[in-house]
């Protein structure tokens, strides 16, 4: 479980836990023993505890789909990432933020590979990160809501004189959006959408337009 730390008096801790506390089932995993727990406080070098909250939501949503147990889930995932990015075993009590991200990251390309959906609770724990947010506007899916099928909404106009059917979106700003935020987007307006929503859009490089296939598609007007 993961929480934050509230007080501290001598030997004693007071910690908010994110989460209702089971104690009757953590008795049952004791075995009549005196429960005993950790405490790994982030020192801002490892992987940060909601970083690893994250992680095991999405695992759980994958095991809840496909039937693997968290072990097995663990290790597919920790071997996905090593050989996606090249990096040496790890352990995610004491891995690198870096390594964290890596992973997370892995996970959910993963699950919008195979169509494995969300749940909501999950969804909306994932910050509205750059990673994030590329893996959604590559696959069309919803930054705000996980929905396919989105539309590449745009921070700038894109109608005024410009073919809409061949932008060049080098340079612009956009999201990925399904038609019901991308809507509200333009009901409420963009500054008060995106405080809202914790949305950060990103900036098109030549690079990202290469990689996104964002040349010259299709799109709707802002």
């Amino acid at each position: 479980m993961f929480g934050r730390l509230q007080k501290v008096q001598g030997n004693k801790v007071e910690i908010e836990l994110d989460d209702e506390f089971d104690f009757n089932k953590v008795e049952r995993f004791a075995n009549g023993k005196q429960p005993v727990v950790e405490l790994n406080v982030n020192d801002g070098r490892t992987i940060t505890p909601d970083q690893r909250k994250k992680i095991w939501a999405l695992l759980n949503d994958f095991c809840r789909y496909t039937g693997y147990s968290l072990d097995e889930a663990e290790i597919l995932f920790k071997s996905l990432t090593r050989s996606k990015y090249n990096i040496e075993s790890f352990s995610l009590s004491n891995c690198s933020v870096t390594t964290g991200s890596l992973m997370i990251e892995a996970i959910l390309e993963f699950l919008f590979d195979n169509d494995i959906p969300f749940q909501t609770k999950t969804w909306d724990a994932i910050p509205d990160w750059f990673p994030k947010q590329m893996l959604c506007i590559k696959k069309r899916l919803c930054v705000i809501c996980g929905k396919p099928g989105a539309d590449i909404a745009h921070v700038q106009t894109v109608g005024m004189g410009r073919n809409r059917a061949k932008i060049n979106h080098t340079g612009m700003y956009i999201m990925s959006l399904c038609r019901e935020h991308h809507t509200l987007q333009h009901t409420i307006g963009l500054a008060t959408f995106m405080e809202t929503f914790h949305i950060k859009p990103i900036k098109v490089t030549e690079e990202i337009a290469k990689e996104l296939h964002l040349g010259k598609v299709k799109s709707h007007e802002e």
